[in-house]
């Protein structure tokens, strides 16, 4: 005997083996189709049947299901519940068959829309105006299917159909996985082995990898866009306001800065002191001044946390007109949060004479590092006849950072790290800066990058006298009983360098306290900071009782653990782009490149050239630094990945440098 039964939502036959009890307590052993041993009692069973054999009908039973007209089923069907004999006699008559039989329990149960389940084996017909309504679904739901079969099509064959443009962006990057776009999408990716986004590249609905890469950056941190609400600006009654009784520093500022830099925080003076000596000034662009906290302008900085820098260009946290407006370019006073402390005629820095107060600083200069760099050196700055500006200003500050530099090794000595070196790098060091420089020509970006060794005169002068910036105005903070968002290190170890709100120890840059102060314009925890400490150049003693955020402010701790987070993001979209400016850089003259790299350790190596680290196996067991020459191909510039092969390897390793052993985090303010 066989047996009818549903089983997962399919109805199946089964070739009964034994069978136990009678009538409604009856039950079988019976073997499916596919051979499984299974138990079925009565009240499972739809129908049982010793003929036709059980493959026969259920192979006739598919076929004949194909043919039913539901429809008409539902017409022959009663309005009260019913079984599967009672509608085979409705549909097919009293000479219905068994395979006519197995077909419509096939067609009932595949019906949902026409017929509700009951229990096993029992259907009613569904009311007619559910079944007007889930007829006009499965339509709907028809028409969704052709439609995305027409765009599956479509972008199989490379043109991205014109209704979905709009949403491209959102069809990649945060998708509804839903609609039947997406899943034309998937689909036509499943055909053809592509990505999404290689798959919307050949389709032109993203216009490039490098396209890619920024959408889902902004997508993921700008959804609304990276532009700024032109709305949204400094009050300028609350600015006049702020400036008003500012008194005028007599002092001479210039800053120090690459031809790129737009937004200029900060700056420096010298000023001879009667008798010997000199008075130095560090001038902090003060947006702090005229933004305050929870206006509208400090929700735009709250939100953005940072400018987001990345070759080519950058997303600014402030508007334009705010950075404009509080930039300390040349050719009129400023207002800034200065910072003065003496040096003798030796360079040596006398801490207790540290003042701070907010003031309009007269800007008569904006220094760039590719007009003088090259013109400085320890001989220039003693030779009266060397001709390039602020000459004496710069030996003096000069003199001094070196005494700053000192001590602060001093520190890292007793923290248990090696003294940094002062001054220029070794020229083979692979810790350098580069300048992304990019160019269009007939339509074809092209990319040059530009090594820039850290260390020159220059670039130590600024270093070292925004560290002592941060430094003091950690101290300040400190000593008053102020919270703050100090940057603090660890020498070694795990999490070793972090954000909090309490004074701790910097160890890698040998300072006793360190908060973020000199970058207002660019960095959210600099302008925190900054209101902290224009209110204690206001108020002194009692700044705590005005500051914005008072001791464990729950709001400070917040902002903390999101800059952190944020900052972190940003850096990691940064070194993205570079890595696909690099690759770019390979590719552009040709399919491969030969250069030469540098082993760093467990098979990762670096270009000597460019700051792109490749992993190369082969060089995994040779010693750090090892040198090497290689070609480089195929690239892809979606997954930044590339096949890297292996022509030479020098037969000694040239010294390992200081710069290239310790990439020190935090060893430039800025």
């Amino acid at each position: 005997m066989n047996l009818l039964y549903e089983e997962g939502g399919d109805i199946k036959i089964a070739t009964v083996q034994s069978a136990t009890g009678s009538g409604d307590t009856e039950s079988w052993q019976a073997t499916s189709l596919s051979g499984k041993k299974i138990k079925l009692k009565a009240k499972e069973v739809w129908l049982r049947f010793e003929k036709p054999e059980a493959k026969a009908v259920m192979d006739e039973a598919l076929v004949l299901s194909k043919d039913i007209d539901l429809q008409l089923l539902w017409d022959c069907a009663p309005e009260e519940e019913f079984g599967l004999i009672d509608v085979s006699l409705e549909y097919f008559g009293a000479q219905a068959t068994i395979p006519q039989q197995a077909a419509l329990a096939i067609a009932l149960q595949g019906a949902p829309v026409f017929f509700r389940r009951k229990g096993r084996g029992r259907f009613q017909r569904a009311p007619l105006e559910q079944l007007q309504a889930g007829l006009a679904a499965l339509e709907r739901k028809q028409k969704e299917l052709e439609q995305q079969s027409v765009w599956q099509q479509a972008l199989v064959a490379g043109t991205f159909p014109e209704t979905l443009k709009s949403s491209a962006q959102q069809l990649l990057f945060s998708p509804d996985k839903n609609t039947s776009a997406y899943k034309a999408l998937i689909a036509a990716c499943t055909e053809t082995g592509e990505s999404p986004a290689q798959l919307m590249i050949r389709c032109a609905a993203i216009e490039s990898p490098l396209a890619y890469h920024q959408g889902m950056f902004l997508k993921a941190h700008f959804p609304n866009g990276a532009a700024h609400n032109p709305n949204i600006g400094v009050d300028q009654a609350a600015y006049a306001a702020a400036i008003a009784e500012l008194p005028l520093a007599q002092v001479q500022a210039f800053s120090i800065d690459d031809a790129g830099t737009t937004e200029i925080d900060d700056a420096l003076s010298v000023t001879e002191l009667a008798g010997s000596g000199h008075r130095i000034g560090i001038h902090i662009a003060a947006p702090g001044l005229a933004i305050t906290k929870d206006d509208p302008l400090d929700q735009v900085a709250r939100n953005r946390m940072s400018t987001v820098y990345f070759p080519g260009d950058k997303i600014t946290m402030l508007p334009d007109s705010v950075i404009e407006q509080f930039s300390l370019d040349e050719g009129a006073p400023r207002p800034a949060l200065s910072i003065y402390v003496d040096v003798d005629a030796d360079g040596v820095v006398n801490r207790d004479t540290l003042q701070m107060r907010a003031e309009m600083v007269p800007m008569t200069a904006n220094l760039r590092l590719e007009d003088i760099e090259h013109l400085v050196s320890d001989e220039s700055l003693v030779d009266e006849g060397a001709s390039y500006p602020y000459r004496k200003e710069l030996a003096i500050l000069w003199r001094a950072a070196k005494r700053l530099h000192a001590g602060r090794q001093e520190k890292r000595i007793a923290n248990g790290l090696r003294a940094e070196q002062l001054g220029m790098i070794d020229p083979n060091a692979l810790a350098r800066d580069f300048h992304f420089q990019i160019q269009e020509a007939d339509g074809v970006q092209r990319v040059d990058i530009i090594p820039r060794q850290r260390g020159s005169i220059l670039d130590t002068i600024v270093a070292e006298w925004m560290i002592f910036c941060n430094s003091a105005s950690g101290q300040l903070l400190a000593d008053h009983g102020l919270p703050g968002l100090f940057r603090t290190q660890k020498g070694w170890g795990p999490l070793r360098t972090r954000m909090q709100t309490t004074p701790g120890p910097h160890e890698g840059l040998g300072l006793d306290y360190y908060a973020w102060c000199t970058s207002p314009l660019r960095r959210y925890s600099d302008l925190v900071n900054q209101w902290q400490l224009i209110a204690l150049a206001n108020h002194g003693v009692t700044a705590k009782m005005v500051a914005p955020f008072p001791p464990r402010d729950a709001t400070l701790m917040g902002i903390a653990a999101d800059f952190e987070s944020c900052y972190q993001t940003y850096g990691e979209f940064q070194d993205r782009l570079e890595k696909y400016w690099c690759l770019r850089w390979i590719v552009q003259d040709g399919d491969a490149k030969n250069v030469y790299v540098r082993h760093l350790k467990e098979g990762m190596s670096r270009v000597e050239l460019v700051p792109l680290h490749l992993p190369i196996p082969e060089l995994a067991s040779h010693p750090r630094m090892t040198r090497a020459e290689v070609v480089v191909d195929d690239i892809d510039l979606l997954q930044l990945s590339a096949a890297v092969r292996v022509l030479e390897i020098e037969a000694k390793a040239e010294p390992e440098t200081k710069a290239a052993e310790e990439a020190e985090e935090d060893a430039s303010p800025d």
